[in-house]
């Protein structure tokens, strides 16, 4: 989550210029994400984490409660993350308990038909300098020092010794081959899990500035020069396990302030591009500034990658740490709006129940401002989508495709709780309509048009 170190006057003057392009027009035409069937997919969800416990303890944070509770409010999507730290706790020693929890958390996700990208995260590189992620037997910092920063945890990633830390792990040998060897590990234990969508490969990769860079050119740099050679060796290792799964790659939380990112082609067939979207004000309490022309130059820089590379967008993490302030309705709306535009999805932070980033309350009850990411939506389209978008002011989602000529002739629709009438064309029909969901069947290569409205 991006900090409000970002706030240098001389960089955020440039990267919040008003926009000068219509926003609704930027993700037209981008990709989209499809399933193991190719069907047309689209992702909404939340992150779910135990940054807690460790070794023995580790996830235990995570209960079947989350993902029943999450798919009850009428989303599909998590994003788990898991710790490299707890995986291999000595070079070569992989824990056989924590691939087992994964794999418990993933067969509740399985039984609420929650799809799920396994997150290898960090924050702050790791146990080293007091967070989680990489192992300390990874890290090196060549004695440079790091200052703790209690008040403002993400500025300890500019602490030189965090730096130095990300170099190595991007330019060592045995420490590439280490994580190479991570990876491979978890994608052969879960290549074949039901629940499993893909693999999100860093969480917020960081780098090394260097004297006379300012942050967004050492950014521009770290992606191109170190992560984009990273993101290839790390598929390469996954493929041999898993051929059908999705990789996730971040640039760094650079873009959250509306700086494209300088990543370079990423050599594999199933790449999704998965930026976090954040505001270094909202991520320090502050409200939301509908006049500051934020989420438009954010989208304008985000969509650039996957237009040129041609990859579907899923967002990792988004949302403030204050949803109660009072532009905090008009941020949700705009927010939701403009990741309708051009992703495939996107996965809130954070299910929990509490105060904070938390989702829910200690009840479950979603918190002020959040109830307004539930809304009907296409998880699965059996065709090629048309348009799809939903009107938060009268209710009502609209879906025309056309049906595939062959194959799966099903489109699944998830619905939050409460009363919907479903409408479709002579083309198709409601198979069925339960509670959270809705079958769509449609004669093969039509035109189809569905309406979704509370009834």
């Amino acid at each position: 989550m991006l900090r409000a170190i970002l706030t240098a006057g001389a960089v955020l003057a440039a990267l919040l210029a008003p926009a000068t392009a219509h926003a609704e027009e930027t993700g037209q035409d981008l990709p989209r994400l499809t399933d193991r069937h190719g069907r047309v997919l689209t992702l909404h969800g939340w992150n779910i984490e135990d940054k807690t416990h460790r070794g023995e303890e580790a996830l235990t944070g995570i209960t079947e409660r989350h993902l029943r509770d999450l798919r009850a409010k009428g989303f599909d999507f998590a994003r788990l993350l898991v710790f490299w730290d707890d995986l291999e706790p000595k070079p070569g020693q992989y824990s056989r308990s924590y691939l087992r929890k994964i794999e418990r958390i993933l067969d509740w996700a399985e039984r609420y038909d929650v799809q799920v990208v396994i997150d290898a995260h960090q924050d702050v590189f790791g146990p080293a300098f007091g967070h989680r992620g990489i192992p300390e037997w990874a890290t090196r910092t060549d004695g440079l020092p790091f200052t703790a920063h209690p008040d403002d945890w993400f500025a300890e990633y500019f602490e030189p010794a965090v730096q130095r830390a990300f170099t190595h792990l991007y330019e060592d040998a045995d420490l590439r081959r280490a994580q190479a060897g991570m990876w491979r590990t978890l994608a052969t234990r879960f290549a074949h899990h039901p629940a499993v969508l893909g693999y999100d490969l860093v969480n917020e990769p960081m780098g090394e500035t260097r004297p006379g860079e300012d942050l967004a050119t050492a950014a521009r740099r770290i992606e191109r020069e170190q992560l984009t050679p990273m993101y290839n060796r790390l598929a390469d290792a996954v493929r041999p396990a898993d051929r059908d799964a999705w990789v996730f790659v971040e640039p760094t939380p650079i873009v959250g302030e509306g700086v494209p990112t300088g990543l370079g082609r990423v050599d594999d067939p199933r790449v999704v591009y998965a930026p976090h979207f954040y505001n270094t004000a909202m991520e320090a309490g502050g409200d939301y500034d509908p006049g500051a022309g934020w989420i438009e130059a954010y989208e304008r820089a985000v969509t650039a990658y996957p237009k040129r590379y041609r990859v579907p967008v899923v967002v990792g993490e988004w949302g403030p740490l204050n949803n109660a302030l009072p532009h905090m309705n008009r941020f949700y709306r705009d927010a939701m709006a403009s990741l309708g535009r051009y992703t495939s999805g996107w996965a809130g932070y954070v299910w929990c129940y509490g105060g904070g980033y938390c989702a829910a309350d200690d009840t479950g009850a979603l918190r002020t401002n959040k109830e307004l990411t539930v809304e009907p939506y296409a998880q699965s389209v059996a065709g090629t989508v048309r348009s799809a978008s939903y009107d938060a002011g009268s209710g009502v989602y609209r879906l025309t495709y056309r049906a595939a000529p062959h194959g799966s002739r099903v489109t699944i629709l998830s619905l939050p709780p409460g009363t919907w009438r479903i409408t479709a064309a002579d083309t198709a029909h409601v198979l069925r309509h339960s509670p959270g969901r809705a079958w769509v069947l449609a004669t093969p290569g039509s035109e189809v048009s569905v309406s979704v409205e509370r009834g």
